[in-house]
């Protein structure tokens, strides 16, 4: 249980992150003022609806994800593909290139709490083990919904080189990856992995795996940019200026990953409504626009099919192009998928 929570902070940690612009003393912190507080009153009635009120917060039957089909996955074509595995989870084949995005692919998205938050679909981990080797995994912050010990335990032999946010190679260190194959980012820090740069770009959100180490690690989303295609992941966090500024610096862009789900009044400003993730999206000049962070756990109070419903609503209404595969099924990204695959659960 102990190594679940990754690593503290050491003092040579700490000087480092000290150097970011965003680092205030004693922790990261966002580009405008951000409330992450619970009062006490909120809290039980809270607690109450997580873990006593389930009804529609789950699909009554597993999402069964399709078998993993190397061949196809890493045949040639000249645009990305992709497969989803539901939350955060993403797998791209770009340039020949094998990246994962947030590889969370545990049962649990709450490992050390004693209340379960179990996962949508059943032996997930397995998938990992199928795969090829991963050229790079991009971490977009270091909560257990994005990062977990077992899914990194079973990549570890296989994944080359790792691109985090500031803060999270320690746990990546603590559980026996080695310190030359992780490379960290503060926002706006570029790098080129072969035939791609990549950019770390700004959210409004928080970090951390304890009770004493919030937001002393970072967090933040992802653009990978190749000669054809500008992609961006955009990470969790609420709404706010800096999608403007990143359409500005960096957009327009082929096709976005934007956070939508596990959204509710009382963390409004870390996780945003689907409208918002829309609006977000056009305001950082998004083409083609993907809801994550949804389809995989219940940590919300919402209905689990809540957020592809709200947002693909408001896409019609705002005649956006959005696309919504299923779990687990390979995309190449310039299809059409307007699949409302949620509807034939019970």
């Amino acid at each position: 249980m102990l190594k679940q929570f990754g690593a503290k902070p050491s003092p040579a940690d700490l000087a480092r992150y000290a150097k970011s612009p965003q680092w205030n003393g004693k922790q990261f912190e966002n580009l405008e003022p951000t409330s992450l507080a619970i009062s006490f009153s909120e809290l039980p009635g809270l607690l109450y609806k997580q873990f006593c009120k389930k009804a529609d917060r789950e699909p009554r039957q597993k999402i069964v994800l399709a078998p993993f089909d190397k061949v196809a996955f890493e045949a040639p074509g000249a645009a990305p593909k992709m497969i989803w595995y539901g939350h955060s989870a993403v797998l791209l084949r770009i340039n020949g290139l094998t990246i994962f995005i947030d590889p969370m692919m545990g049962p649990n998205a709450a490992p050390i709490s004693p209340f379960a938050v179990k996962r949508f679909s059943d032996n997930t981990l397995d998938i990992l083990d199928q795969l090829p080797e991963i050229d790079l995994v991009l971490l977009t912050h270091d909560h257990y919904d994005h990062l977990d010990l077992e899914s990194i335990a079973r990549i570890r032999a296989k994944t080359k080189h790792f691109y985090t946010a500031l803060g999270v190679a320690r746990h990546l260190i603590k559980w026996g990856i080695e310190a030359d194959r992780i490379q960290e980012f503060d926002w706006w820090q570029q790098a080129r992995f072969e035939s791609i740069a990549i950019t770390f770009t700004p959210t409004r959100h928080f970090a951390g795996r304890g009770l004493k180490d919030r937001s002393k690690s970072f967090w933040g989303g992802w653009q990978l940019k190749t000669e054809q295609y500008n992609l961006w992941f955009s990470g969790d966090g609420g709404y706010g200026t800096h999608f403007k500024t990143i359409g500005e610096r960096l957009g327009p862009f082929d096709f976005a990953w934007m956070e939508c789900g596990q959204y509710n009044e009382l963390w409004h400003e870390i996780h945003f409504y689907p409208e918002e993730s829309l609006q977000a999206a056009t305001e950082a000049r998004a083409k083609k626009i993907m809801p994550v962070h949804w389809g995989a756990f219940s940590l919300a109070q919402h209905s689990w099919k809540e957020p592809a419903e709200r947002f693909v609503t408001a896409a019609l209404a705002q005649q956006l192009d959005y696309f919504l595969p299923r779990p687990g099924q390979l995309v190449d990204i310039t299809q059409t998928l307007h699949d409302r695959w949620w509807e034939t659960l019970v």
